[in-house]
């Protein structure tokens, strides 16, 4: 027999995301660098995340996906209104 899960009345769903899932716009506004924002995919990501390696700033020939993340620091309005 199945048994069907069903939400109490009133259940509101929530949401939650990491900021360097989200934000971009490193160099708007004085934010300025996170350690997020300079760890870049490929073979040194752990060498860079783990203080084995450093990097302050945006190297040629890597990939950073903390950069512009998925840039809600410009379109947080249709972002969060998705939620709706």
């Amino acid at each position: 027999m199945t048994e069907i899960l069903q939400f109490p009345e009133g259940f509101l769903w929530g949401g939650a995301t990491a900021a360097n899932q989200c934000e971009g716009a490193h160099n708007l506004d004085g934010r300025g660098l996170a350690n997020v924002d300079v760890v870049p995919i490929g073979k040194e990501r752990e060498a860079i995340i783990t203080g084995q390696k450093k990097m302050f700033s945006f190297e040629e020939g890597y990939f950073y996906p903390a950069k512009e993340a998925i840039d809600m620091y410009h379109h947080y309005k249709e972002d969060i209104a998705l939620f709706a």
